[in-house]
């Protein structure tokens, strides 16, 4: 896919400087450019590369004046940071428009299916699906009976969405998600042998919710998973039955959530984090990478460690914790000096 300079000025409104038919059909680093390629300048740091690069257009920022000769094309732009992420936006909405239904696919004939949808090869849509418009469902896709999906929704190859799932508008669910599995709810019996409990809920994603590669979001035992408006999930994510988690809240990779917790919105929770079953946590929380939450968490609070302390005592603690073994020996010394 190639476009020209005077292409990329459109959509970004740019001004440009050069030869406005230059071509480009892939992007580079400005460091590493090569002819053919499109790449960007916004940190001064690298302004150097700029007249070394050869890469055959460059978006910069308006303010950019060269003082010595260039060979690539420039696009002067208001934000050439937030253009080129712009530009990258717009191709992959063109890389991605895909219409139409492959085959073999199985679609339920009670399926409902909106306007102007992709749906890839191997894909099986079961009873009572509801698709809305403009809905991307790529290869190897099972969506199970009784499932809604929202307009605009991607669903990338391989994932498994389990019936009575309801997807909101303008979701992405990444390759390998499986949304709606049981949720781990067993009971001993007499005899002490563990008996599955049925998990009967389902799992709701509200609007503008991404779900990264390999997450999973279990089905409630009774009522709904609930991950709200704008949250964003990174890959290999486990959130457990009954868990909610609120409006554009983030969570970085390999964090579990057990059962039942509820999460405020606006919080940031980082990678490896582990939070306990039936608690609460507040609104604009930031937890930080392999801490463990087994305690309610207040609204505004930072924390770290395993179990988890506030942010600011974990790092006055921690300088102790590293001198530990030198405190030690001098309590030790203090004990056999009194002693004396």
């Amino acid at each position: 896919m190639k476009f020209t300079a005077l292409q990329i000025a459109g959509i970004l409104e740019g001004e440009i400087v050069g030869d406005p038919e230059t071509e480009v059909s892939k992007l580079s680093k400005i460091e590493e450019g090569e002819s053919g390629s499109l790449t960007f300048l916004a940190n001064p740091k690298y302004t150097n590369y700029i007249y070394s690069t050869q890469a055959s257009i460059t978006i910069v920022n308006k303010d950019f004046e060269a003082d010595k000769p260039l060979t690539t094309t420039l696009i002067k732009v208001e934000d050439a940071y937030k253009s080129f992420s712009r530009l990258l936006e717009y191709y992959n909405q063109v890389k991605m428009n895909k219409t139409g239904i492959e085959q073999p696919v199985f679609v339920a004939e009670s399926a409902s299916l909106g306007e102007e949808i992709y749906i890839g090869a191997f894909s099986y849509l079961g009873e009572n699906v509801r698709i809305g418009s403009n809905v991307k469902i790529y290869p190897n896709v099972f969506i199970g009976d009784n499932v809604t999906i929202g307009d605009n929704t991607i669903v990338f190859a391989g994932a498994k969405i389990y019936s009575e799932t309801v997807i909101g508008k303008s979701c992405v669910i990444n390759s390998g998600c499986i949304i709606g599995a049981d949720g781990f709810g067993y009971a001993p019996d007499e005899n002490g042998a563990l008996q599955k409990v049925p998990q009967t809920g389902n799992v709701i994603l509200e609007d503008h919710v991404d779900v990264g590669a390999a997450t999973t979001i279990d089905r409630a035992t009774l009522g709904s998973t609930v991950i709200r408006k704008g949250v964003k999930l990174d890959n290999q994510i486990q959130i457990a039955h009954n868990v909610e988690i609120g409006q554009n809240t983030v969570i970085a990779a390999q964090t579990g959530i057990a059962g039942s917790t509820k999460i405020g919105k606006n919080c940031m929770i980082g990678g490896q984090v582990g939070i306990v079953g039936h608690i609460t946590i507040g609104d604009g929380v930031k937890i930080q990478a392999q801490s463990g939450i087994g305690r309610n968490v207040k609204d505004g609070e930072v924390l770290q460690g395993s179990p988890a302390l506030g942010y600011s005592a974990y790092n006055k603690s921690y300088v102790h914790f590293k001198n530990l073994g030198t405190i030690v020996d001098r309590i030790h010394q203090l004990e056999k000096n009194n002693k004396k």
